[in-house]
């Protein structure tokens, strides 16, 4: 009954909070319909794990309110065949969802307890194309690169330039920049250039790790 109840609420949540914000992406509504997000909150929080609000797992880790997740992955739009470099996973939803997705997800987080945590629960949900890296955040993890999206959870002050040219040809960076509100935007690599491109207004948490980090000028 209890599992029955989860799968009502993400379909209720892909009804109310996706398709009315402008996701119209068949793809990922239904990644966010598969991937139970109940199982990477804390106990706690498993009965608000679907509200549309950024729920908190850990200090300075949120997953961000389904409606501007969905939104920032349509942009992104995020191939089969295309792999994945998602910064400041946390407990590893957008690390599942990206999964599914994706043909391969590097998933990057500088907290050791979460690494385990988020490993342990990827493990169990089989999530067999996504492996979580201890590392810093800022830094990406080239040797395993170039990726063809990179995810940034959280709002930064600037997108990373260390990051940036972690991008394959064509590739592209999803963030938010600032905050109250921030915008979303969408960085895509042509040759040794980046051009970003704002998507919509966002209103996310701050990734304290990258708030302040090395800026990109443009």
């Amino acid at each position: 009954m209890i599992s029955e109840k989860f799968a009502e609420a993400r379909r209720h949540m892909v009804l109310s909070q996706l398709r009315p914000n402008r996701v119209t992406s068949d793809r990922v509504a239904e990644a966010m319909n598969t991937v139970p997000r109940e199982e990477f909150v804390p106990k706690e929080l498993r009965g608000v794990a679907y509200l549309d609000e950024d729920l908190e797992v850990a200090p300075g880790r949120y997953i961000v309110e389904p409606r501007v997740f969905g939104r920032l992955l349509q942009e992104a739009d995020i191939q089969p065949t295309d792999v994945v470099l998602d910064i400041g996973c946390g407990t590893g939803y957008s690390s599942a969802v990206l999964g599914y997705m994706a043909q391969a997800v590097v998933a990057i987080e500088s907290d050791p307890a979460l690494v385990e945590t988020a490993s342990e629960t990827l493990s169990r949900l089989e999530g067999d194309n996504v492996a979580i890296v201890e590392g810093v955040l800022a830094e990406g993890n080239a040797k395993q690169g170039p990726y063809n999206v990179i995810h940034i959870n959280g709002a930064i002050s600037t997108a990373p330039q260390s990051l940036l040219d972690q991008l394959a040809e064509g590739g592209r960076l999803i963030c938010v920049l600032g905050s109250n509100p921030g915008v979303a935007t969408i960085y895509r690599r042509q040759g040794d250039s980046f051009f970003p491109r704002a998507a919509f207004d966002a209103s996310v948490p701050a990734l304290p790790d990258l708030m302040n980090a090395a800026t990109f000028e443009f």
